[in-house]
């Protein structure tokens, strides 16, 4: 479906919102259909499913590349988070996309600047209670993300299955006018979520990951042969990270996908593995992938 601007020519980088707006409504005048695939950097094959995804279903995409401070709180990694701009850069040129969107930090959030959004209800439990004011920073970068971008849709991974759900509300609460479009999560050989966050781990700790995924695939397994109650679910998931000595458990949870209360069959974990926290999801109503 897309237009090509040519194999060699590269993405424009654009770093204003105001640039990046002038692009967009260009494109729009002349009959482009504009997908935004937002990212902090540091692209693996999550990002780049998303970025494929909106190359076939846009004529013009837009990446962004922005490690957003307002979402990491106080002993977070935001310091060390990694940013890999060449390899990022490269990694877009040779997926043909149209425009990276990296913003400065002042034209993102200029000093008089003292909006923030918030979106009520599914953002007070477990990732936004675990890390208080990190959805309040999500949904105000991806409310600036869409506002300049004007992009008709909008790709979001499934691994981060909560974060999906305030983008949602939120696109539909502020009549954004973008179509919300979720990707699966993408795994490693052995069920490991990809992440940017899992060059943290060492060799150690890289196979301890793995026993999220088993997990989720136990319980998974359980429902599938026809387990409903959803204390013995519950069970099979601690009972699959309790076996693995580096995994501390912060929650390990059976939820509704849309608003996150209770109870559900989305199966969300959070986990510290070492200093790595990592979080993953599977709906246990469909087979676990692999």
């Amino acid at each position: 479906m897309r237009s090509s601007t040519g194999p060699d020519s590269g993405p424009v980088v654009v770093d204003s919102p105001v640039r990046l707006r002038e692009l967009s409504r260009g494109w729009h005048r002349a009959g482009e259909v504009v997908g935004l695939v937002p990212t902090m950097g540091a692209l693996h094959a999550g990002h780049m499913s998303l970025v494929d995804r909106a190359r076939a279903e846009n004529t013009k995409v837009v990446v962004s590349i922005f490690v957003n401070p307002l979402q990491f709180g106080p002993g977070e990694d935001f310091q060390r988070y990694p940013r890999p701009v060449a390899a990022d850069l490269e990694l877009l040129r040779r997926a043909s996309i149209d425009a990276v969107y990296m913003p400065r930090p002042e034209a993102m959030y200029p000093p008089e600047a003292s909006t923030r959004v918030s979106v009520g209800g599914l953002t007070s439990r477990l990732e936004g209670l675990a890390r208080p004011g990190h959805f309040e920073g999500v949904a105000t970068v991806v409310a600036k993300l869409f506002w300049a971008s004007e992009a008709d849709r909008a790709y979001f991974g499934q691994k981060d299955a909560q974060q999906v759900a305030v983008v949602k509300r939120l696109a539909a609460d502020l009549d954004s006018g973008v179509e919300i479009r979720v990707g699966p999560t993408v795994r490693e050989a052995d069920g490991l979520a990809v992440s940017s966050r899992n060059a943290y781990l060492d060799a150690r700790e890289r196979q301890a990951a793995a026993s999220l995924s088993r997990a989720l695939r136990k319980a998974a397994d359980a429902y599938q042969a026809g387990e409903r109650a959803l204390a013995i679910l519950h069970g099979t998931l601690l009972e699959g990270l309790g076996r693995e000595p580096l995994a501390q458990v912060d929650y390990a949870e059976l939820v509704d996908p849309e608003d996150f209360e209770g109870p559900g069959t989305l199966a969300v974990l959070a986990v510290r593995i070492g200093r790595t926290r990592l979080i993953d999801n599977h709906d246990l109503a469909k087979p676990f992938p692999g």
